[in-house]
């Protein structure tokens, strides 16, 4: 099987040693996106709502320049600060996935890189 890192400028440079997504075979796996503005330079504060939406954002720009898109994604997982905002986070990756409903898993955990509230990572066919 053929493996090959994969990066774009339309999405936030990454954190650490990793690539946006790796993409294997037919399938791409997206690491964990967070509420990173690439074109602004800064991270969005203004609410979970608006987090979450950056984050499926920055997802959606790594996705499309891979050739793919939200509607090829099979498995997501979200990792939330607080689950008091699950409902609200829940409400804003609905306007994302409606018809097309990927599995997913969303926990809880205690701390995000850069102090966010959510990320957001995917599994997707090419």
């Amino acid at each position: 099987m053929k493996i090959k890192m994969f990066n774009t400028e339309n999405a936030p440079a990454a954190v650490g040693p990793y690539s946006h997504a790796v993409i294997a075979g037919e399938m791409i796996y997206v690491s964990g996106q967070v509420p990173f503005d690439p074109a602004k330079g800064e991270l969005v504060k203004s609410g979970i709502e608006d987090e979450a939406k950056q984050c499926l954002e920055n997802l959606k720009s790594i996705l499309v320049d891979a050739g793919t898109n939200l509607e090829k994604v099979v498995k997501a997982t979200i990792f939330i600060k607080n689950m008091d905002d699950f409902g609200k986070i829940n409400a804003v990756y609905g306007t994302y996935f409606n018809e097309h409903k990927p599995a997913r898993a969303c926990v809880e955990v205690a701390r995000l890189p850069l102090g966010v509230n959510v990320e957001i990572e995917v599994i997707a066919a090419l």
